[in-house]
């Protein structure tokens, strides 16, 4: 990249050449004494980790996307005789829930308030219960039409505001999954950007689009316009499997680097490869220290729904595929 030179990408600011943006799913109250850590052990666990990255790296802004009330924990079916009834299967919980209220987000303000005084964090909606009967655990949104969508969003929405909590206008769809009916929905109630696609293995290249999880077919490298051009759409790009290299060719093509990574590591022997843990913090580090190196004040450090407002104030995106 020639420092200096008129970006590719409209959306980004003046002078700012390429994007950087760092998000983290499946936050909630959860502490280690329960069945995982997903943040509530605050400066102690999993959030901790996230500090130190915020402290070393001055620039650098973190969405937490945050479930209002999960329920969920395994995220793979345990009750195997119940998995294997027709019809039944499909209508009743393939594992173990919480009863609802229990990681309810106004029924924990310590970790509300940690959350508050994160630097440079913002928190926004990944769902309501974070769960759903069937086989596929954790993608809390399927069946369900527009109306249902937005009433399940809108009781999120005043479990956050209870809380204390002033959500980011977006959301992580659980499982990724964001069918057209939610995408309206998100819409309606007055969101603006939603992290669908996940694609750390697509080439990166000009226009090249998302092949691998949630919405196939967007920018692999761009914010992209769906739902009729009412949402905005960013797609994670990077995790911890992802080689630093890639990194560097989506900056070098003007694009929005969206580190991907789970507050939770290990759920019951499901291990997430891009768990928050000190590997991947270090990683993340030391990917962090050679971006600034290389490309200095030409990298917009963002957040998600700073990108979004700033695509929907004007700045062009590409419309989906």
């Amino acid at each position: 990249m020639t420092h200096g030179a008129s970006p590719s990408a409209a959306w980004l600011p003046p002078g700012k050449e390429a994007a950087v943006c760092f998000t983290i799913d499946d936050v909630h109250p959860g502490t280690s004494a329960d069945a995982y850590e997903a943040g509530g052990d605050l400066g102690e666990g999993a959030l901790g980790h996230v500090e130190w990255l915020l402290e070393r790296h001055p620039q650098l802004e973190v969405t937490l996307f945050c479930t209002a009330d999960w329920r969920e924990l395994s995220p793979v079916p345990t009750r195997r005789l119940l998995a294997r009834l027709p019809v039944l299967r499909d209508r009743r919980f393939l594992t173990p829930v919480l009863p609802k209220g229990t990681m309810r987000l106004d029924r924990h303000p310590d970790f509300v308030e940690y959350l508050r005084r994160m630097p440079r964090t913002e928190v926004a909606l990944h769902g309501l219960h974070h769960v759903h009967p069937g086989a596929r655990v954790a993608v809390e949104f399927q069946e369900q039409d527009r109306a249902e969508c937005a009433a399940m969003l809108r009781t999120a929405l005043d479990v956050f505001r209870h809380a204390g909590l002033d959500p980011a206008p977006g959301m992580t769809p659980p499982g990724r999954n964001a069918t057209p009916a939610l995408t309206a929905a998100m819409a309606d109630v007055g969101l603006s950007f939603v992290a669908s696609a996940r694609d750390v293995v697509t080439p990166v290249g000009p226009g090249a689009v998302t092949a691998m999880s949630g919405l196939q077919g967007v920018s692999l490298i761009e914010p992209t316009l769906v739902a009729d051009g009412r949402l905005v759409h960013i797609t994670s790009n990077f995790q911890a499997t992802s080689p630093i290299d890639r990194a560097i060719a989506i900056i070098e093509h003007h694009g929005l680097l969206a580190v991907k990574a789970h507050i939770v590591k290990n759920a019951f022997g499901y291990v997430q490869l891009d768990g928050v843990d000190e590997l991947y913090r270090n990683y993340l580090d030391v990917t962090f220290t050679e971006l600034e190196r290389r490309y200095g004040d030409s990298l917009w450090w963002t957040s998600m729904s700073a990108v979004a407002d700033r695509v929907q104030s004007g700045a062009p995106a590409p419309a989906s595929q």
